[in-house]
């Protein structure tokens, strides 16, 4: 007599590589998420801080907000989610945090953080 089909075991067996398969990759999923997220939020920051320094070339100040920053250069940002906080600024220094779904990064004239 000819019988079609899987036995009992190698169900289970197949349902056991799938579940560690998943068990494997599931966490390095959640974390390229995060990494993604943080590489978002320091390219913000970057842009940020481009126009902070072109807005000082022009001024011979920083802009203190981003009110006086180029908005094309921070529409990306924004536009995707990014948080902006401005902190202080004068002649000579600024800092601002970027956000971007939890993720934080600060930015001041020295770099990014």
């Amino acid at each position: 007599m000819k019988t079609q089909g899987f036995t009992l075991i190698e169900l289970l067996i197949v349902i056991a590589i799938i579940g560690i398969l998943a068990a494997v990759l599931v966490p390095n999923l959640l974390g390229a998420r995060a990494r993604a997220y943080d590489a978002q939020a320091r390219a913000c920051a970057k842009a940020l801080a481009t126009a902070e320094e072109i807005y000082q070339i022009d001024s011979g100040t920083y802009a203190g907000g981003t009110a006086n920053l180029d908005a094309g250069v921070l529409r990306p940002c924004t536009s995707a989610g990014a948080t902006i906080t401005a902190g202080s600024a004068n002649s000579s220094t600024y800092s601002y945090q970027v956000t971007v779904k939890g993720r934080t990064v600060n930015v001041t004239q020295n770099g990014i953080q």
